[in-house]
């Protein structure tokens, strides 16, 4: 196989979300002042219950952490909800059919993440994992969520991201704009 076909390539962005006209390949540094797209998506059920993967213990980050995300780069030329539903069904074998809801835009010093929410009502023995990636899921409430989101087995970087969702009920605020309350 050739070495070209091995190379991951994603589009470079600046801080404000414009494309950037440029290439950055994974595993190379990123250049200063650009960033690239990672695509976090969290999945509930239509009960409530949330799913959670437990990282490979291969993973040079955070190995054998849990997680409430199927999640990656973004590819070049790929839109990030495009990239999210890829990564969903690569790593979970869900599909997003029903679409996705965004959750959050965070920007960091060489990423964007970009986070959404899948509500699905697959059977819950449905979950298939990419090999590599996790090594185990449960389906858990949301107690049993926060318990495990709160401690020192979650993947923190994750928790910050997600932390105004789990703290408003797993609920996102409603646009203080859009219910006309501005006279």
């Amino acid at each position: 196989m050739d070495d070209q076909q091995n190379i991951e390539l994603w589009d470079a962005y600046y801080p404000d979300g414009t494309l950037a006209g440029r290439d950055l390949v994974r595993g190379e540094k990123i250049p200063p002042g650009l960033r690239h797209v990672v695509v976090e998506v969290l999945v509930m059920h239509k009960d409530g219950t949330i799913l959670l993967t437990q990282r490979d213990f291969g993973k040079p980050n955070y190995p054998g952490f849990w997680e409430s995300s199927a999640g990656g780069s973004v590819l070049k030329g790929e839109r990030a909800i495009d990239g999210a539903k890829r990564e969903l069904l690569e790593e979970t074998g869900i599909s997003a059919d029903d679409g996705l809801e965004s959750l959050y835009y965070v920007v960091s010093d060489v990423s964007i993440y970009r986070g959404y929410l899948c509500v699905t009502d697959i059977p819950k023995d449905h979950v298939r994992l990419q090999q590599g990636e996790t090594i185990a899921f449960r389906w858990v409430n949301k107690q049993e969520f926060r318990e495990i989101f709160y401690s020192d087995q979650y993947v923190n970087g994750l928790r910050e991201r997600l932390r105004e969702f789990v703290e408003h009920d797993f609920q996102k605020e409603l646009d203080c704009c859009s219910a006309g309350s501005h006279s």
